[in-house]
């Protein structure tokens, strides 16, 4: 094993999203300000206090998966894979002529296959537990994603699912990183999936207070607004492939963004909310500048975590206060779960999308249906409108149930 530390690069990634069913689209309606909250259909919400949510509209597995292998996924792991097929077309890896005991992944998701889990306990409850499909277990658990898309490209190396609630995506990206750049890996492929737009989910999250009850799409997922009322579940799927430096350039590949620096802490505060000054994040946050040998002035944008929960929003402005000091006020930062919803364990793999893409293109999404200015969330979130900007560096925060945090930094790629 090589123990100097190497340098990463991104040479894949794909996504599945409310407002896209690939990278290219779900960038194209991020660009535009574009609402993915629609009223939902997984379910009949009559008498729900929930009614709209970031589905992936017009998904449909089959038309990406064999009907037969699709039948045996949940819906979870077919965003998942379906994902992870566009991004490893766009990285062009020829996996037959690698070395697969090389090449691992790391794919997260805060709950795995929901919908399966309610569709046979109600089966069992109803024909007797003897009676349900055997492919129950292997549908439901967190870490078939990963194991589905190991199975697909011939991934040898590390297979592994990171359950970090919110957090987790970003984890799964940053950890991946981390065994790439320590010599334990040449190819990793990372991310994060959910589906979780289902009775019981949607139910959960319900009776937690943590979910808007607002009707209204356009008034519903409204980070940093002082209207704020709770997050909007949303759908979908972002999966990355990492390499070294020297591994893509010997094979001739397009690289789309570096990967810089990563950063994880833990409140060991509250199961669901965030200490109020926001220092776990804050710590997280300067982990990842110090991992990536920066200064808070050398970047050019923040994707916040924004759920637009009042606790979260008004706690992360604080950390990133606390963490960037004088600059604090002159970083964008803005939460494109203002369009797509909260994807809980995907959440941060689709926002280190939105994320490079940013840096790629010199763009800065927006934050949309923002309103009523909080003065407890007093930052530059790029409102409504998003800009052009020439920026090298740009930050992806995540936060999580159970005190997670994590950032991961990127830059522009500019050559050597």
């Amino acid at each position: 094993m090589n123990t100097l530390k190497r340098r990463v690069v991104v040479t894949g990634y794909g996504s599945i999203t409310a407002i896209g069913l690939n990278a290219e689209d779900s960038w194209a309606a991020a660009k535009a300000g574009r609402c993915g909250i629609v009223p939902i259909t997984a379910y009949d919400t009559t008498d729900r206090k929930v009614t709209v949510a970031g589905e992936a509209t017009g998904f449909v597995a089959e038309n990406f998966i064999e009907a037969r292998e699709a039948r045996k996924m949940d819906r979870f792991t077919q965003l998942s894979v379906v994902a992870a097929d566009e991004a490893m077309a766009q990285s062009r890896l020829d996996m037959d002529a690698e070395d697969t005991t090389r090449c691992g992944i790391i794919v997260s998701s805060g709950i795995g296959g929901l919908s399966t889990l309610e569709h046979e306990i109600l089966k069992g409850d109803e024909k007797g537990y003897d009676r349900i499909s055997p492919f129950y277990i292997p549908m439901s658990i967190t870490n078939i994603a990963a194991g589905h898309i190991a199975i697909r490209h011939k991934l040898q190396g590390m297979c592994s699912c990171v359950t970090a609630a919110c957090a987790g995506g970003t984890n799964a990206v940053g950890d991946a990183f981390r065994h790439i750049r320590d010599g334990y890996a040449d190819v990793m492929v990372c991310g994060g999936a959910e589906s979780a737009i289902t009775p019981s989910g949607m139910g959960g999250f319900t009776v937690m207070k943590a979910l808007s009850t607002a009707a209204d799409p356009n008034r519903a997922s409204i980070p940093f607004d002082k209207e704020r009322s709770g997050f909007v579940m949303g759908e979908g799927a972002g999966i990355l492939v990492l390499e070294t430096l020297e591994h893509a350039q010997a094979r001739g590949a397009v690289i789309l963004g570096e990967v810089v620096g990563y950063g994880a802490t833990c409140d060991a505060h509250h199961i669901t909310a965030p200490l109020p000054d926001g220092a776990g994040s804050t710590r997280c946050m300067r982990l990842a500048l110090e991992d990536a040998g920066l200064t808070p002035q050398d970047v050019g944008y923040i994707n916040a975590h924004g759920t637009s929960t009042p606790m979260n929003d008004s706690c992360e402005t604080a950390a990133i206060k606390a963490a960037f000091g004088a600059c604090a006020g002159q970083i964008p930062v803005s939460s494109t779960k203002s369009m797509t919803g909260h994807l809980l364990g995907a959440a941060g793999a689709v926002e280190a999308i939105f994320t490079l893409q940013a840096l790629l293109d010199g763009f800065l999404p927006p934050t949309i249906n923002y309103r009523v200015p909080d003065e407890a969330c007093d930052l530059d979130i790029v409102p409504n409108v998003g800009r052009t900007a020439d920026i090298r560096y740009a930050m992806s925060n995540s936060l999580g149930f159970g005190g997670h945090n994590a950032a991961l930094v990127f830059k522009k790629w500019e050559g050597c």
